[in-house]
């Protein structure tokens, strides 16, 4: 079942539901070239250069936006399905770039934000579900590891566009990804657990057998996996009463379902490994690349280092992407946490030296190679894992509620720290704050090693046993 001929759909879906990550990923590497552009003397907008508070808004908006398409696409996930939940999210995606080369002032990139970050917040909530509901055990990781892969390609697609291209013109140029995504993913199937839990079990053995690249009526008999997930999707289905309830899936789902014993551990732990994700810093610094590349005074061109620094970090996602399934995704994460401490306590280092004045020009290297370390790393674990970790570890009842709790916590993190991201660099320095980010890096790998379990391979049930 894990042969390649097998698992074609399956790659094929993912790489189609995250096409719209890759519009996603622009948006978030799109302000660290325009805000160079919308700050300058020249600014293109009505109301004059774009101001430190301003900059903090815009970039910081994309979570709030991301905190209302959390609970908006997980409810659509649940109300109409997996895949209608992520074909709208077409909509917000698109209008998020279409109104940027209109803004005439700071609202109005304020609000664009806003509207596209609504599409990325059902990305990392609606896209690990629908992974995890239609991915065979052995593949689940590489194929969980598609959303942040695809997500950091959108990122560099951002800085390379942004080199070339003012910012009213990439926005244009990448708003055309939505098109692409509803053309491709318009013709994949809903996952065969949801067909499954509002009762249409003949549809969902289909799903299933699409995605399991099997005939209806296939030759030879099925093999004893595939028999063993058909028998799921069949005790999935919904009796009498229930089947017609049009709330049948969030049916059942109460507090008390979060107060047994390893649901509640599952829950804290993907609590922990989200909460980290953004408390290392790392995403809040990179919607600050440039600048932060600008202020350490670095003799490459801050767009061009930002490219570089892209690209270093989406070679790290793609060897998460090999890795997870090979490694296990629990060294990983905790090789990545350690690795993000250490980057950021090279950076730190460097900028504490320079504020003490000590001539550092002649290692005007270390905070490129400090920031490139630690986004590798980070890419490799912990910005890219946690988002699959969370949805294996969940309990098929409460994993659409869960994920939607989980990623509220990290888009009201996420604001926080872009937000007040510039008055962290005032008040405590560019070293006090990156010794901050490292101390809390520190902290997850210690996280990691003592209560988050193995994953690779296992079902939901073996991995609920093992905690």
């Amino acid at each position: 079942m894990s042969s390649s001929g097998s698992d074609k759909y399956q790659y094929l879906a993912a790489l189609s539901v995250n096409i719209i990550s890759i519009s996603y990923g622009a948006f978030c590497g799109w302000p660290s070239a325009s805000f160079l552009e919308l700050a300058s003397e020249n600014s293109p907008l009505e109301t004059g250069p774009l101001t430190g508070k301003d900059q903090g808004w815009v970039a910081s908006n994309i979570c709030l936006g991301g905190l209302f398409g959390t609970f908006l696409f997980t409810w659509l996930a649940d109300k109409i399905g997996r895949k209608q939940s992520l074909l709208w999210m077409a909509l917000p995606n698109l209008l998020g770039w279409v109104i940027i080369p209109f803004a005439s002032n700071p609202m109005h990139l304020i609000i664009a934000r806003f509207i596209g970050g609504a599409a990325g917040g059902g990305c990392f909530t609606v896209i690990p579900i629908y992974i995890a509901e239609l991915a065979s055990d052995s593949i689940r990781g590489v194929l969980g590891v598609f959303l942040v892969l695809t997500c950091n390609a959108g990122v560099v697609l951002a800085f390379v566009l942004g080199y070339y291209f003012n910012y009213a013109q990439v926005s244009w140029i990448v708003s055309t990804l939505s098109f692409v995504y509803v053309g491709c993913f318009w013709f994949m199937p809903e996952t065969p657990q949801h067909l499954a839990k509002v009762n249409k079990i003949e549809e969902a053995e289909h799903s299933l057998r699409y995605y399991r690249n099997i005939k209806s009526n296939p030759t030879k008999e099925l093999s004893e996996e595939l028999q063993l997930e058909l028998q799921k999707l069949k005790t999935t289905e919904k009796p009498g009463a229930e089947a017609d309830d049009d709330d049948a899936e969030a049916t059942g789902v109460t507090w008390a379902d979060f107060a047994e014993g390893k649901t509640r551990k599952a829950f804290l732990i993907g609590l922990g490994l989200i909460s980290f994700n953004q408390l290392c810093g790392c995403f809040a610094m990179l919607n600050y690349t440039a600048v932060i590349f600008e202020q350490a005074g670095s003799s490459l061109p801050p767009t061009v280092a930002a490219i570089v620094v892209g690209t270093i970090q989406l070679v790290g996602t793609y060897a998460s992407s090999i890795l997870v399934d090979r490694l296990g995704r629990k060294i990983l994460l905790l090789v990545s946490a350690v690795g993000i401490g250490l980057g950021q306590s090279a950076m730190g280092t460097y900028s504490y030296f320079q504020v003490l004045g000590y001539q550092v020009a002649s290692y005007s290297w270390v905070p490129i190679a400090g920031f490139s370390f630690m986004l590798l790393l980070a890419a490799i674990g912990l910005l890219s894992l946690p988002f699959l970790v969370m949805s294996e570890i969940m309990p098929q009842k409460i994993r659409s509620t869960a994920i939607m709790m989980l990623m509220s916590v990290l888009w009201m993190i996420s604001t926080f720290v872009i937000k007040f991201m510039p008055l962290f660099t005032e008040t405590l320095g560019m070293h006090g704050t990156v010794f901050m980010f490292a101390s809390l890096s520190f902290a997850a790998a210690i996280f990691i090693a003592i209560f988050v379990p193995e994953t690779k391979g296992k079902s939901v049930e073996a991995i609920l046993a093992s905690l």
